[in-house]
């Protein structure tokens, strides 16, 4: 009987890597709180047949997350299908042009639910990215890709996997961000508005 992931902490990392392996965007994740020896397991949590609650994310460094990056993208490029495992982890991915998505799960996580995962975010680039999901135009739209990769996935944690819903959440303008133009024509609208307003209580208080 394998182990099962009883959390919420689905993901370790999520990669967008070029057709010769070369990082565009990586996210590594790992829950707030784990100890400094990777674990943050209450007692109790090792019984039989259930992982650990959530453990260290094991690419901290720069050279291992490097390595994982070139790693996988190897095996993807010659994978006959798009999930397998690497280095104790579940890889599922897509590829798209000359980019490659993929997500990096425990290896006893769940993959219907990380594959709906991967398929919302690549709907959502596709939204956003008009089908466009190639190097350059990720570049180009990188604020876009990340917000949408922030509003998908937390900590770890898979908050949305309705690509419309995180479309709109990304592209829908901020009230706070709202720009007032000022011009010579506000400025003379404005004027003739505090004229008027001046000439009409002169006129009542002559009554």
């Amino acid at each position: 009987m394998r182990d099962m992931n009883l959390t919420l902490y689905s993901t370790r990392a999520v990669l967008l890597l070029d057709s010769e392996g070369h990082r565009i965007l990586a996210k590594y994740y790992e829950p707030p709180g784990v100890r400094a020896d990777g674990v943050a397991a209450p007692a109790g949590a090792g019984a039989a047949g259930l992982a650990p609650l959530y453990a260290k994310n094991p690419y901290q460094t720069q050279k291992q997350q490097e390595a994982l990056e070139h790693g996988v993208w190897d095996k993807a490029r010659r994978a006959s299908g798009d999930l397998f495992q690497y280095d104790n982890q579940l890889v599922l991915f897509k590829a798209s042009y000359d980019v490659y998505l993929f997500v990096i799960a425990p290896e006893h996580e769940n993959e219907l639910m990380i594959h709906s995962f991967l398929q919302s975010f690549y709907d959502t680039l596709s939204v956003l990215l008009q089908s466009q999901i190639d190097k350059r135009t990720i570049l180009d739209n990188m604020d876009l890709v990340t917000l949408a990769l922030d509003e998908s996935i937390d900590d770890g944690i898979i908050l949305e996997t309705d690509s419309a819903a995180i479309a709109n959440r990304v592209t829908r303008p901020r009230s706070d961000t709202i720009e007032v133009q000022i011009n010579e024509q506000t400025l003379l609208n404005a004027y003739t508005n505090f004229r008027e307003k001046t000439r009409v209580a002169q006129r009542l208080s002559g009554l």
